[in-house]
């Protein structure tokens, strides 16, 4: 095995998590061309990591080796969240996917087609009628807002307004813990993020603790019926199943997809994608490649391994960056391009190779779930519209954590396509 390339410094002084966090991409970019390797290591959060910028080494970590690299218990998702099948590792991992996985498939699955077509049609049907831009970004938030709250739940914005907005602020609240210093200060007058966002977690799980007593229908009933391992368990899940994170994700994606869809020059490719659900996929999935919601996942080494050929010693981190994962020109063709017709060709079967929701067995247990979301929308906005980026230039560079999205809020003009129709041209 070949040691691994770079340097993982010295303890405290040589950490370049600031210089990762400011701008990962360009940290990845800047390494992968002076290592001309797509796999290296540095130092990250204090711990020396190696960073996994090949599709190669995302499946040797997440698939072949996961049993190796195993999930950090000190991570701030365990802070925020508890013990989930997103934070355990080993068999307690294993126990809580088996258990869960039936509220994301099958009938449960088909079950939420119709309330999530109910809920896209009263939050899109509107876009247009002020006739002025939409912050799309800020636009498709709220809509995952009321998907997760609705399905997981039972809290819908029409019936239960004052509910819904009070969760929805301690949902923000609570989201700010995973990107604030876990330092929990409270003084008079003042308090940290990260005490804030506990306050808001305990008084979550106060509502999320009373819908489990009293409520026994839809997703909240079946998940107080499963066979969890402890009485916090089935609490700690729904508070992460309704949190920030998945509205922000969808809206992320969502966001990528009307950006590069938008204007005249794409109308045939939206016109295509409304008509062939196969296209409307591959368009999907460069989307969700080139512009993948969570820049990535870290694990911890549990004994001496090696990935792509580097040895990586016990008690190395190992960060997998979906972004470079995604453009591995070994394994995608013209990496930096938007070509959905890649997944018809080269690429055909091989959405295993993207990692947006992680890959191999600890993957995002409601990737499914997510898919129906994404396609619900995306094809009531082909059936409904026509958009454009208004004005027509926009600052769209990315910013990618903690969320990827424009660093500047683009705005969008719609355009009903009745409205198109009847009036014989376009307005974008």
């Amino acid at each position: 095995m070949s040691k691994l390339p770079g340097n993982a410094g010295v303890a405290v002084l040589g950490d370049k998590s600031l210089e990762f966090y400011r701008d990962p991409v360009s940290f990845c970019r800047q390494r992968v061309d002076k290592h001309r390797g797509r796999v290296f290591q540095s130092r990250l959060l204090n711990r020396p990591t190696v960073f996994v910028c090949s599709v190669r080494g995302m499946r040797e970590l997440l698939w072949e080796k996961s049993n190796m690299f195993l999930k950090d218990p000190t991570d701030l998702m365990t802070n925020m969240y508890g013990d989930t099948v997103v934070t355990t590792n080993g068999e307690e991992a294993c126990l809580l996917r088996l258990s869960l996985t039936s509220l994301f498939t099958g009938s449960c699955l088909e079950s939420s087609r119709d309330y999530i077509t109910s809920v896209c049609e009263r939050c899109l049907k509107d876009l247009s009628l002020s006739r002025q831009p939409k912050c799309i970004y800020s636009a498709f938030k709220s809509l995952g807002t009321e998907l997760v709250l609705g399905l997981f739940l039972n809290v819908q914005a029409e019936e239960q307004p004052e509910l819904f907005q009070e969760i929805t602020h301690l949902c923000t609240l609570h989201w700010h813990g995973l990107i604030s210093a876990p330092v929990n200060v409270k003084v008079p007058m003042w308090s940290s993020g990260f005490s804030t966002a506990l306050e808001a977690r305990a008084k979550l799980m106060d509502i999320i603790k009373d819908k489990l007593e009293n409520d026994k229908q839809g997703f909240v009933g079946t998940l107080g019926s499963l066979p969890l391992p402890n009485s916090s368990s089935a609490s700690q899940h729904l508070l992460l199943f309704i949190s920030a994170l998945i509205p922000k994700a969808l809206a992320s994606l969502l966001t990528s997809f009307t950006l590069a869809l938008s204007g005249n020059e794409q109308e045939e490719t939206r016109r295509r994608a409304m008509a062939d659900p196969d296209y409307l996929q591959r368009v999907q999935l460069e989307v969700q490649r080139l512009w993948p919601p969570f820049i990535g996942g870290r694990r911890i080494a549990e004994q001496d391994s090696s990935i792509a050929g580097f040895h990586v010693p016990k008690g190395y981190g190992a960060i997998y960056i979906s972004h470079s994962v995604h453009r591995d020109p070994e394994v995608f063709e013209q990496p930096d391009n938007f070509l959905p017709e890649r997944w018809s060709g080269r690429n055909a079967g091989q959405e295993h190779l993207l990692c947006s929701f992680g890959s191999g067995p600890r993957s995002c247990i409601g990737s499914k779930l997510t898919e129906v979301f994404l396609k619900e929308v995306c094809m009531y906005l082909l059936k409904h519209y026509d958009w454009c980026l208004d004005p027509p230039s926009q600052d769209l560079e990315y910013k990618w954590l903690p969320v990827s999205r424009p660093a500047n809020p683009p705005t969008i003009s719609f355009t009903r396509l009745d409205q198109t129709r009847s009036d014989g041209n376009h307005t974008c």
